[in-house]
């Protein structure tokens, strides 16, 4: 068996590879892609007999993948939010893990789909109509220690997060700041990306936290915040076109 890994974490790659190894299932890992535009790539010009999708990648929601090229592939879905996505997965008998995977319930996946065996194909239209019309369930409080204490913040409260010294840290707009364990990347997935947008490797802003943008001399934005923070604030060169439409939302 052939199988497709769409995923853009490292750890979590091998982690399912290593889970793979101890199901008894005899597989090979055909390919392993980080993206929706790598996955398309992928897929335009190979086939797997199973993909194991991850739904939030680096460059969006990996259904967007099924906008593009058509996959009759069946997919087992990893992930740890998105619960109306996994209720589409379970309608159409293709099933689903919640993260951290475990040993038994990705064997159990993987029985599931021999003894299927394409005897359905999911409907990816209806799929994506879905998560174009309900917004996943996101991050709405984080908690933080302070002290010898916890406190819990709405998320609507918090204007940045960012990168400093290798630690990460959240500013609200009440300019109090507190430093959480989470890597950015997982926040990042957390968040509504109506709301927030990650400029750069080392922040993530809110919208609501914009006062002035400025072009440069390189055609680099920089985003002046209502918020003080210690590091730039500029849009990289490489998220400059995804920021625009971020901003026209």
């Amino acid at each position: 068996m052939n199988i497709l890994i769409i995923e853009d974490e490292y750890l979590a790659v091998q982690n399912l590879i290593s889970i793979l190894s101890e199901t008894e299932t005899q597989f090979t890992i055909a390919g392993v892609c980080s993206s929706v535009k790598e996955s398309i790539c992928w897929l335009s010009k190979n086939k797997a007999d199973l993909i194991l999708l991850d739904i939030h990648l680096s460059d969006g929601l990996s259904f967007k993948i099924f906008e593009k090229i058509k996959i009759t592939t069946p997919v087992i879905l990893t992930t740890a939010y998105d619960q109306f996505a996994i209720k589409a997965f379970e309608l159409n008998s293709i099933d689903y893990l919640i993260k951290p995977i475990k040993i038994a319930d990705l064997k159990r996946a993987i029985q599931k789909f021999l003894s299927l065996q394409l005897q359905t194909t999911p409907d990816y239209n209806s799929l994506n109509s879905l998560l174009q019309n309900k917004e996943p369930d996101y991050r709405q409080r984080i908690s933080v220690n302070y002290g010898d204490k916890l406190k819990s913040i709405e998320v609507s409260e918090i204007a940045a997060f960012y990168i400093l010294n290798k630690s990460l840290f959240l500013i609200c707009f009440d300019k109090s700041t507190y430093d959480i364990i989470q890597p950015l990347e997982q926040i990042e997935k957390e968040l509504s990306p109506k709301k927030f947008f990650r400029i750069n490797r080392q922040m993530i802003i809110n919208y609501a936290t914009i006062n002035k943008m400025y072009f440069m001399s390189n055609r680099s934005i920089k985003v002046e915040l209502k918020v003080p923070v210690p590091i730039d604030s500029f849009v990289s060169i490489q998220r400059l076109t995804e920021f625009k439409k971020w901003l026209d939302q």
